[in-house]
């Protein structure tokens, strides 16, 4: 599948100063492809900005019909660290730089709210967890 031809192609070029980043529109030509990865998009955009891999972040990829052609959003930070200070937490997750914080379903959340709203005062804490005995 890689050995077909991927072209890559900026439109929109702006230099963020303010949030210490390199915006731009990307085109990626790929045809005889279903489609290409973002970590390979990553590391071409590295190559061509003289860049870190770490430093990219590509999102917003939509294919076009009938295929061979994907429009997509690319930022370039000039360091890892305004990377984090900027990028909200779920595309950072997506590039592995943060963890994602692991919750109760939807569900039982809502659950253990309305049992603690049976009980009073600090008996709620305990009370949520411990009345499942039904």
């Amino acid at each position: 599948m890689a050995d077909s031809a991927v072209t890559l192609r900026t439109r929109k070029f702006i230099t963020n100063r303010l949030l210490s980043r390199k915006q731009m529109v990307i085109d990626v030509l790929h045809p005889n492809r279903a489609n290409v990865s973002k970590d390979d998009l990553r590391a071409q955009l590295a190559e061509a900005y003289k860049s870190n891999k770490d430093q990219i972040n590509v999102f917003g990829l939509r294919t076009h019909y009938g295929g061979g052609k994907t429009t997509g959003f690319a930022l370039i930070y000039d360091s890892v660290e305004a990377m984090k200070k900027f990028e909200p937490r779920y595309r950072l997750v997506r590039v592995g730089h943060a963890t994602k914080i692991e919750k109760a379903s939807r569900q039982q959340r809502k659950q253990r709210k309305n049992r603690s709203k049976e009980l009073r005062g600090t008996a709620k804490t305990k009370g949520a967890a411990k009345k499942d005995k039904k």
